[in-house]
């Protein structure tokens, strides 16, 4: 089992950069793939980024492809997602996720597949 604890969430103007982090706690870091995802309010969850157990492979979803950037650090049992150039619909509560038993070479896209959830921060994109 893992804990996942998310920090870095905040209020941003339009354009502006900010990095969320997810703690990981529990068994070892690097046998989980990890995944965040967003919910805006009245929306669905939807997948952001993920991100092998080997950090070699990465994926994200088309409306933050070039913008966010996800990473781990295996050593530091945590994940990041950089966020650049933010707009207004970025706005939501942002969750990291973690997935046991993936393959090493490969991260999943499907919110359900994952195991582990954080409590998620909220991050809030002015215009």
């Amino acid at each position: 089992q893992v804990q996942l604890v998310e920090s870095g969430g905040g209020l941003v103007q339009a354009g502006d950069s900010l990095t969320l982090s997810c703690a990981a706690s529990g068994r070892s870091f690097n046998t989980y793939a990890m995944g965040w995802f967003r919910q805006a309010p009245g929306k669905e969850r939807e997948f952001v980024a993920a991100i092998s157990r080997n950090g070699d492979n990465t994926y994200y979803a088309d409306s933050v492809k070039g913008r966010f950037t996800i990473s781990r650090d295996n050593a530091k049992n945590t994940a990041h997602l950089q966020m650049n150039s933010l707009k207004p619909e970025d706005t939501a509560v942002y969750s990291c996720a973690a997935k046991w038993g993936s393959s090493y070479y490969y991260a999943t896209t499907i919110s359900h597949e994952y195991d582990y959830w954080g409590q998620g921060t909220q991050v809030t994109v002015s215009s």
